[in-house]
């Protein structure tokens, strides 16, 4: 085993936030649990959208849920996240958000983001 793999875990936690949508449920539920149709309508996202990148995030054991009848009220599972999040904006604040004009992961000239959802396959495996 080389020094670089026992990085693949941590590098499979930034790629699992590494898109804007993914990011967006995070934020907002650091502010509490909330269920789907809830994040679909305050996100602005169709369902299956929020669907499938909550799918992701529970794969990574970032985000859980739990079931009150025919309700399921989704949650971050893992407490840390918030201090990740936090640290992050400390980071972007302290760099100026340098990192949006790296040619390589910030934003592209066309406003596109870098970001897709094997996060949780690589997590897995």
């Amino acid at each position: 085993m080389t020094s670089l793999d026992g990085l693949a875990p941590a590098a499979a936690l930034f790629h699992s936030l590494a898109d804007p949508v993914r990011l967006s449920i995070v934020q907002r539920l650091a502010r509490g649990e909330s269920r789907v149709v809830d994040l679909t309508r305050e996100l602005e996202l169709a369902q299956s959208t929020v669907s499938k990148h909550l799918a992701c995030l529970r794969g990574c054991n970032l985000v859980d849920y739990r079931a009150d009848g025919r309700q399921s009220f989704y949650f971050i599972a893992a407490p840390e996240l918030l201090d990740l999040l936090r640290s992050a904006e400390h980071l972007l604040s302290a760099t100026d958000r340098a990192v949006a004009l790296c040619p390589t992961y910030g934003t592209a000239a066309d406003g596109a983001q870098v970001g897709t959802c094997s996060a949780d396959a690589q997590v897995r495996a």
